[in-house]
């Protein structure tokens, strides 16, 4: 079974609209889809961002064609940027129109997405402690960095050297379940019927799950780092104890009161 104790809440890997100025509706190009009603390219600005860097329709973008935009998850990148790393100014004062402060956003962004999965793994894997605290400690460490050094990190090979950790985190978690846990990695479970399945210790980093049937599915230590969850049935599910879960994954899916989640997540509002 997976481990009791839980991960703690950390507010500063959690979206804080107020304290960003706007940089996910700015920095991130749009496509027009199921997802969003409009074209926007990267580094423009959407139409229903207000001068306050509030969304005009906010309270209706699911209904407005934006229902991407209800599920993406900075994991507190946005304030990160805008209040520490450009200390309180906005892309609108940038001379370069907030070319850097876009790019140091992606940045930014992929590191408060390993600190979210380090900081369940100091918790899942004891006999990794040491040197995920460590892995922790220097992701920290860049994320606090200078523009410059931000715009100028290899992300793609820091984030190689966590995988590796996350991976054995993964494996001891599964290991510990009573049967021979399954390997999905990467497989395409495009609208499977999936529905009551024993998924315990299962392997599902980077699974196509879109559409999938997991009703009263049973997740219980299941990796699904990177799993594609757009649109996944999971009313009745277990995923009190599934690992490496994030809020925007949660947010693409459909769920119901009887839906199990780690204590990290919350059931989005269209849940109900």
């Amino acid at each position: 079974m997976a481990a009791t104790n839980q991960p703690v809440r950390r507010p500063d890997l959690r979206a804080d609209c107020a304290q960003c100025a706007g940089l996910c509706c700015v920095a991130l190009a749009l496509t027009a889809s199921a997802d969003f009603a409009i074209d926007k390219p990267a580094g423009e600005p959407c139409p229903n961002l207000k001068h306050d860097f509030r969304c005009g329709i906010h309270a209706r973008l699911r209904d407005g064609g934006f229902p991407g935009c209800t599920v993406y998850d900075c994991f507190g990148a946005g304030q990160k940027v805008t209040q520490v790393t450009f200390g309180g100014r906005d892309w609108r004062q940038a001379a370069d129109s907030g070319a850097q402060m876009f790019e140091v956003f992606a940045v930014v962004r992929l590191l408060h997405e390993l600190l979210w999965y380090l900081t369940e793994a100091l918790v899942l894997a004891p006999p990794l402690r040491g040197a995920l605290r460590r892995a922790l400690d220097d992701t920290e460490r860049l994320a606090l960095g200078s523009p410059e050094s931000l715009a100028d990190l290899d992300v793609s090979a820091h984030r190689s050297r966590i995988n590796d950790l996350l991976l054995r985190t993964s494996e001891l978690v599964r290991g510990r379940v009573s049967h021979t846990p399954m390997n999905h990695r990467g497989a395409d479970l495009i609208g499977a019927d999936l529905r009551g399945a024993d998924l315990r210790g299962a392997d599902l980093r980077s699974a196509y799950l879109s559409g999938a049937d997991l009703r009263r599915a049973d997740l219980t230590a299941a990796d699904l780092i990177g799993a594609d969850l757009r649109d996944t049935d999971l009313r009745g599910a277990y995923l009190a104890r599934s690992i490496f879960l994030t809020q925007m994954q949660i947010n693409a899916t459909r769920g119901d009161a009887r839906t199990t989640l780690p204590p990290r997540l919350i059931p989005p509002p269209h849940w109900s």
